[in-house]
């Protein structure tokens, strides 16, 4: 189980551990797994960091905030933070996710972190769940700033081919590669109103996205 982390890391002492038990509980173990709590922890987790957005940036344009909070609150982060818990090592898997390594596949620790925080919100409310995301997310709003905060190479892909007026462009997954539990994705962007056709890869499919995109914007904007 996970003592240390819900009262030393997240400040909640659980008053029904069997919900916490639950968000730690991945499908392939049981029946009784965390993707209904990981439903819940992932609005709850939408709904606390905007709230510290727009305390902490009172100025922004709701434009901004949205980018900031789809960074805060992406897969990406969500695994990086799981494995500042330890995380991985809670959870509870089948043995055959635990052979391939599923205790360190990104989807699943981001998916169990978002069900923990879903358990706190049941358990003791949402002040309690956003005490909880405050404090994990204490160091990536108070570091953040949102001058220095590219936009992401999907967006800005997306918003300069809606400036001419073009199509948004296609995404392909054109392989997978390596262990389940480290796979590489391939992708490829397309853009057939300009012969472009970009490849990038990543450790997950957003990465391998986002790597192609930038690749196409670069191709798009030499034409």
């Amino acid at each position: 189980m996970l003592p240390s982390t819900p009262t030393e890391l997240l400040g909640h002492a659980f008053r029904r551990p069997e919900l916490l038990r639950q968000a730690l509980t991945h499908r392939s173990s049981s029946a009784d797994h965390n993707e209904r709590l990981e439903f819940v922890g992932d609005s709850i987790l939408n709904c606390a960091v905007a709230l510290a957005l727009y305390r902490r940036f009172p100025q922004l344009p709701e434009g901004e905030l949205s980018r900031l909070r789809a960074n805060l609150v992406n897969k990406d982060t969500l695994c990086r933070l799981a494995l500042a818990l330890d995380l991985g090592g809670a959870i509870r898997l089948g043995e055959g996710e635990l052979r391939s390594g599923g205790a360190e596949r990104p989807s699943i620790l981001a998916d169990a972190l978002e069900a923990v925080l879903g358990a706190i919100f049941l358990d003791g409310g949402f002040e309690a769940a956003e005490g909880a995301i405050s404090r994990l997310y204490t160091a990536e709003i108070t570091g953040i700033d949102p001058a220095g905060l590219a936009k992401d190479p999907k967006t800005r892909l997306q918003e300069w081919l809606q400036s001419r007026k073009l199509a948004v462009p296609e995404y392909e997954v054109t392989g997978v590669r390596g262990e389940a539990h480290l796979q590489t994705f391939d992708v490829v962007c397309r853009i057939p109103a300009l012969g472009v056709a970009a490849s990038g890869s990543g450790l997950s499919r957003r990465a391998a996205e986002q790597a192609a995109a930038a690749a196409a914007f670069a191709q798009a904007t030499r034409a």
